[in-house]
């Protein structure tokens, strides 16, 4: 669901006017859900959202998710942090895109117990309230599998026929809580945030030590233009310092037009290499090697010296063209 150009925190989106479950300001979001939130594998992801219902109903919450090409949603129930804001977590598996959504209803069970224990407080008969969980549970059971089907019935008919002395036990029982809380209805006045996406990136997107050289300047004696086969011969020195990742800037042919001089100087003379971002010449552009550093065949063998050591290679991204570049 698209966030309103109003500013409204909790659009409601069309409907049968029936629904009055309300679910906003789900998070994390960018611009209201149009592009993914970034996320990085093994970590957990954080899911907030505020849901609420007009009246004294309560209400439950699950995240459901799933990566890009599943069939089924995984889901995870929500916790109520206090005045209608709720909050699950996910840890996504495997880098791509994923999605998420946060959908809420009224909790007939929940609903029922807090008006129970309001009433066992006064001092007043439950054998009627109690019978009236006892269909709650029932209907629980249909729902529910394996052994927690069977448990629930037993429930139900412990309710139905309970003596006045078991109605306290029966109104604080955690452990009926835990098996409602498992298997609620959440069909009842039910509302469903829009799916939201999210990027998933592998570990080293988010945190990595980066060494940035330039490869002319990488030659062990002075007075030579440097190549990638100088880099390559740095890189096991570059793994034991502990970095991840090789930082190059643009290593293409650099054009001749308005070529800069030494300290940025706007003249050059012709001993001069120019600076790396002024992309294109005569040998090529962004899909060419500078001549001087070597071919694209050193790339790919600098990219696997790198990955021998754990290592990989980044390269600026540079737009910019020389006058000189042939797609010019």
């Amino acid at each position: 669901m698209e966030a309103p150009r109003s500013g409204i925190p909790y659009p409601v989106p069309p409907n049968d006017g029936r629904r009055r479950v309300v679910i906003g300001s789900v998070r994390p979001q960018v611009d209201g859900g149009r592009f993914a939130a970034k996320a990085t594998v093994g970590r957990d992801v954080v899911v907030r959202a505020d849901v609420f219902v007009d009246g004294h109903d309560r209400v439950g919450a699950m995240l459901r998710w799933q990566a890009d090409g599943d069939v089924a949603w995984k889901d995870v129930p929500m916790e109520p942090l206090g005045n209608d804001h709720w909050r699950a977590t996910f840890t996504p598996e495997a880098p791509g895109l994923h999605r998420f959504k946060v959908t809420g209803w009224v909790d007939a069970f929940a609903t029922w117990h807090s008006q129970l224990v309001r009433r066992l407080a006064a001092g007043e008969d439950l054998t009627v309230e109690l019978q009236v969980g006892a269909a709650l549970v029932a209907a629980a059971s249909k729902r529910a599998s394996g052994e927690d089907r069977g448990r629930l019935k037993a429930w139900a008919a412990r309710m139905n026929d309970a003596a006045a002395d078991q109605h306290a036990e029966l109104a604080t029982a955690e452990e009926l809580t835990a098996l409602m809380a498992r298997w609620p209805d959440r069909a009842r006045n039910a509302a469903t945030s829009g799916g939201s996406p999210i990027w998933v990136d592998r570990e080293r997107a988010a945190a990595g030590a980066w060494y940035e050289l330039f490869p002319r300047s990488a030659a062990p004696e002075r007075g030579r233009h440097g190549t990638l086969r100088d880099v390559v011969a740095l890189v096991p020195s570059l793994a034991d310092l502990g970095f991840d990742v090789l930082y190059l800037p643009p290593i293409h042919p650099i054009g001749h037009t308005a070529r800069k001089g030494p300290d940025n100087a706007r003249s050059s003379s012709s001993a001069d290499v120019g600076s790396p971002w002024a992309i294109g010449s005569a040998e090529g552009g962004h899909t060419a090697v500078h001549p001087e550093l070597g071919t694209v065949d050193d790339v790919d063998l600098l990219v696997k010296e790198l990955a021998g050591h754990d290592m990989e290679l980044a390269l600026d991204v540079a737009f910019q063209c020389s006058p000189d570049h042939p797609w010019v």
